[in-house]
């Protein structure tokens, strides 16, 4: 049956290895795409370590929007999961509301899996050999001044997913700020869409996910479905090791800002 891998959550974080081209034109005082690389995998590896440690309420909402370009009403699906730590402080993920579904496309447990465990963290430096990186020159993002980098696996064998796309780097603090891409190689069932993650600075110190959207043509086989994707990351509070956390499991009215 045909299906589609929800791509919000990601796997970004797994993007890493780098080929630097020529350097880019440097002004005295200008670091290069080497020296960048280095200094914000190594802060986007210690804000996955604390991204790891807080509790937060996720939402995905999954819509068709046509199928062989024939407009498609009403076929939505909306999961709500909260990620909770146990009194023995054991991180959970669970599932906590699911409402409507979806007709022509199915939602597979590989789906699920893409969004509650492969988080949206680019190029830690765990996984750095893995990848390719470009430099390819500076954009503003939400009036920050940022190093685009493109990023490539250097391989796709085997069943590991990766990223393909293009990350924005702040170039005042190093930090990644956005991300857009794919998750690569399509697999048989499975389609990916092309997706877009933000951040914000959560608690006045870390870059955190806040919103993904991806609204892309998925071909199968036998036929064209259009898809629309929002996953927003909602209510983030730092793990407390002498306090259960626990959402209220609220539905989010909006994306966040």
């Amino acid at each position: 049956m045909r299906s589609f891998s929800i791509t919000a959550f990601a796997l970004i974080w797994m993007i890493c290895g780098f080929v630097f081209p020529a350097s880019p034109a440097e002004s005295e005082g200008e670091i290069n795409p080497e020296e960048i690389i280095r200094k914000f995998t190594e802060i986007e590896s210690k804000f996955y370590e604390a991204w790891m440690g807080y509790a937060y309420t996720q939402t995905a909402v999954i819509r068709v929007l046509s199928v062989d370009n024939v407009p498609v009403k009403n076929e939505a699906l909306m999961l709500v999961f909260e990620v909770v730590f146990n009194d023995d402080g054991t991180r959970e993920v669970r599932l906590v509301e699911r409402k409507g579904g979806l007709r022509s496309i199915r939602y597979t447990p590989e789906d699920e899996e893409v969004i509650t465990n492969l988080n949206p963290f680019a190029l830690t430096s765990k996984d750095l050999p893995l990848y390719n990186l470009n430099y390819r020159g500076e954009e503003r993002v939400d009036e920050l001044d940022c190093y685009v980098f493109e990023v490539k696996p250097k391989s796709t064998k085997g069943e590991r997913l990766y990223f393909e796309g293009k990350i924005w780097v702040d170039d005042a603090d190093l930090q990644v700020v956005r991300t857009v891409g794919k998750i690569v190689p399509d697999l048989r069932d499975n389609q990916f869409p092309e997706f877009e993650t933000l951040r914000q600075v959560i608690d006045g110190k870390y870059w955190f996910p806040v919103w993904t959207y991806a609204d892309e043509t998925l071909r199968f086989p036998n036929q064209r479905v259009r898809i629309e994707e929002t996953i927003t990351y909602e209510g983030y509070k730092e793990f407390g090791s002498r306090t259960k956390i626990k959402f209220g499991g609220q539905v989010p009215s909006g994306d966040s800002e």
